[in-house]
């Protein structure tokens, strides 16, 4: 076994239509070990080579590698701390019993919030009703938020985990307040271009709106046809809240090519190891240990960790794993005691999200690069 059996798998799946593309890289402490740009970044209007400077839609992994970053940088500053209560910020948050809800809630998806809801719908109407350009708009931004913010619990807080997209649209809303600038800025300023990242990044539909601007098509991997939009995405968040939001939320709407994805997560493991000033190792451990207030739960702060026998991490990471998946066709995981980190970006939705083959295809490929790295020198 070794990284042609890697290899093999990547171009077999790809022949088998479990998604039209994929980049990969596998990371053990400061060396990469492999990395490789599979198949196609398109299929529709015309078939075209992925490579790995391909920029994908990370779609929720927007949650741990800029909400989640972001909200370690505010504690690190004492400007947050997790056992705030969500209230402190957001007054009318309170009402239908949710004043007991915390920072630490949201992080851990155990606050109680419903897992989603179909907002982009509600902002539709509003358009309809005579909103003009209310959709993607700042407006239909906070009134998305004012939504959230009335929304009723489904379960009390810290009794059972639910994984939520509006955990984090209200830690997004948390940061802005708190900072006083845009999520994208934030993440720009405080994360990717002091990091190097020169590519990552939001991408702001009302600004590219009201200044006529385009995305270079070649760049990016299109995702599916969005009946919203009546069109493919391409150069704009696959998620129809995060569309109707603008594109910066806090739960998706993140863009990166694959280096720059590895890039990020070694910063943080090198933070773990007390090898990095750019987060205290005590904060990033904290954040990655797995949340004790709701049994069962598999969920850290803003990360995931293995399900017993059922991981798209596979066999091989250990119970310290963490991990996050994304609904584009995305994932990452890392195993931070032996530096591994292992950054898989696909665009299986492109053009239909029917398409859920990447479910069993994950682990596979988990377990064939875990034991590609035990070979390794």
């Amino acid at each position: 076994m070794g990284w042609s059996e890697v290899r093999e798998a990547l171009e077999a799946a790809i022949e088998a239509e479990v998604m039209p593309g994929a980049a990969l890289v596998v990371r053990r402490a400061d060396q990469v070990l492999f990395e490789g740009a599979f198949g196609a970044r398109s299929l529709v209007p015309q078939r075209t080579p992925l490579r790995l400077e391909t920029v994908f839609d990370l779609s929720s992994l927007t949650k741990p590698l800029a909400t989640g970053v972001a909200v370690m940088l505010l504690v690190c500053e004492g400007k947050l701390k997790l056992e705030d209560r969500v209230t402190r910020l957001f007054h009318n948050f309170g009402v239908y019993g949710k004043g007991k809800v915390t920072f630490r809630h949201l992080l851990a998806h155990c606050s109680g919030l419903p897992a989603w809801r179909p907002f982009y719908l509600d902002v539709a109407a509003e358009e309809r009703r005579g909103r003009v350009n209310f959709m993607a708009s700042r407006s239909a931004k906070e009134f998305v938020f004012d939504a959230i913010h009335r929304e009723r619990l489904e379960a009390p807080p810290a009794t059972v985990a639910i994984y939520s997209d509006l955990n984090f649209m209200l830690l997004g809303e948390a940061v802005e307040k708190i900072t006083g600038t845009t999520l994208d800025r934030l993440c720009r300023d405080r994360i990717f271009r002091p990091l190097g990242l020169r590519t990552s990044g939001f991408v702001d539909i009302t600004l590219m709106r009201s200044r006529r601007l385009e995305p270079v098509a070649e760049m990016f991997a299109p995702t599916s046809f969005c009946a919203l939009r009546k069109r493919i995405s391409l150069g704009e968040v696959e998620d129809e809240n995060a569309y109707a939001m603008g594109g910066v939320v806090g739960h998706a709407g993140l863009f990166a090519p694959v280096r720059e994805v590895d890039r990020l997560a070694w910063e943080l493991v090198r933070c773990y190891a007390g090898q990095s000033d750019f987060l205290p190792a005590a904060l990033v451990r904290e954040f990655w240990r797995r949340d004790g207030a709701v049994p069962a739960s598999t969920w850290a702060l803003g990360w995931d960790t293995p399900s017993p026998g059922t991981s798209s991490a596979g066999r091989h990471f250990s119970p310290a794993a963490v991990g996050h998946l994304g609904f584009t066709g995305t994932s990452i995981w890392i195993e931070p005691e032996r530096q591994i980190v292992v950054s898989l970006l696909t665009n299986r939705v492109h053009p239909r999200r029917d398409n859920e083959r990447i479910r069993n295809f994950r682990p596979l490929l988990h377990d064939l690069v875990m034991e590609a790295i035990e070979q390794a020198p």
